[in-house]
């Protein structure tokens, strides 16, 4: 599929949004990371936050203090969350059950 062609001024703020997007990922992870904010607390952003919404479910984990690869993996196949799965496309047992863990 061919990319649209966009003016500069479409492109800068194509940019930006990108831009802005990560910067809020990396905030929820940063306080995931601190544990200033809970684990479920995030699911409930991500139902208003189109940025959250769209970060992989293994890079939220991989978030969380002393969770690293191999444990996002393992616990991911465990409670049956595909690898490529987002935030947003979790299902409510999916959810209760990250919660049930992480609080």
């Amino acid at each position: 599929m061919a990319l649209p062609d966009l003016t500069p001024e479409q492109r800068a703020q194509a940019l930006e949004k990108a831009t802005q997007a990560r910067r809020r990922r990396a905030e929820v992870k940063a306080a995931l990371k601190s544990r200033e904010t809970p684990l479920s607390e995030v699911l409930k952003l991500a139902e208003t936050d189109e940025a959250v919404a769209k970060m992989k479910v293994v890079t939220l984990l991989e978030s969380l203090p002393r969770v690293g690869a191999n444990t996002a993996a393992a616990l991911m196949d465990e409670i049956g969350i595909a690898a490529s799965r987002r935030v947003r496309g979790l299902g409510p047992v999916q959810r209760e059950e990250l919660v049930r863990r992480f609080g």
